[in-house]
């Protein structure tokens, strides 16, 4: 009878005292990876945190504005380039408020040409956006066409002027918008040709060309020192 296993190779000679004890580090050995995941998760979340606070005091001052409220709009604002294309315009109509979250001036005037007192007839919207950055929304809104006297136009790009400009708006009534930081600049030119409205006329491109000029100086001359 065997008594005692007699299989080759030997069995642990160590208690189970001395079995259960982990087996002692050596010099030089990797940390463990989950060690770095979480290094890497507690540095991301002080990024993003930190991304939070830039956001909340970006979102508390606003969007930047390099431009002054007008409370005298037509004052400031002759659009003597366009003038001189489309032949004048008289004493303008100002209006203007003031909020927390949006300051807006508007200025509205006519004019004409020869013996005819109203051939044409322009409008300046300037919109300091304090709160929200309106370059979420700029130029997304829907193209609005008043009297229907004549059809849309496809928005047309401007390169060099603010962060963004556009014209839009209908055929000779042409309308330029831009984006400067907080601060929406508008101008709309509108005429009537001799086959509505007993006037002449106009190069639109001409007209188009003058109001960019126009609003060049408009900005020069609103923004803040």
């Amino acid at each position: 009878m065997i008594s005692e296993p007699e299989l080759g190779g030997e069995w642990a000679a160590g208690s189970p005292a001395e079995l259960a004890q982990p087996p002692e580090p050596r010099e030089g050995r990797p940390r463990a990876p989950w060690l770095w995941a979480l290094g890497g998760a507690v540095l991301a979340s002080a990024v993003w945190a930190g991304a939070l606070v830039v956001q909340e005091r970006y979102a508390a001052a606003g969007p930047p504005l390099a431009y002054r409220h007008s409370e005298q709009l037509c004052a400031e604002t002759p659009l003597k380039t366009v003038g001189t294309v489309a032949g004048g315009f008289g004493v303008g109509m100002p209006s203007q408020g003031e909020s927390a979250a949006l300051d807006w001036s508007h200025c509205y005037s006519s004019g004409g040409r020869e013996d005819r007192p109203f051939t044409h007839d322009a409008q300046v919207l300037v919109e300091l956006h304090k709160k929200t950055d309106p370059e979420a929304e700029f130029g997304a809104w829907p193209e609005l066409n008043e009297d229907l006297r004549s059809p849309s136009v496809r928005p047309e790009q401007v390169p060099g002027l603010g962060e963004r400009a556009v014209f839009s708006g209908q055929e000779s009534a042409p309308r330029l918008q831009v984006l400067d930081g907080g601060a929406v600049f508008t101008i709309r030119v509108r005429w009537w040709t001799g086959q509505d409205g007993g006037g002449e006329d106009l190069d639109e491109d001409a007209v188009k060309a003058a109001m960019v000029e126009d609003m060049r100086a408009l900005m020069a001359r609103l923004r803040a020192k």
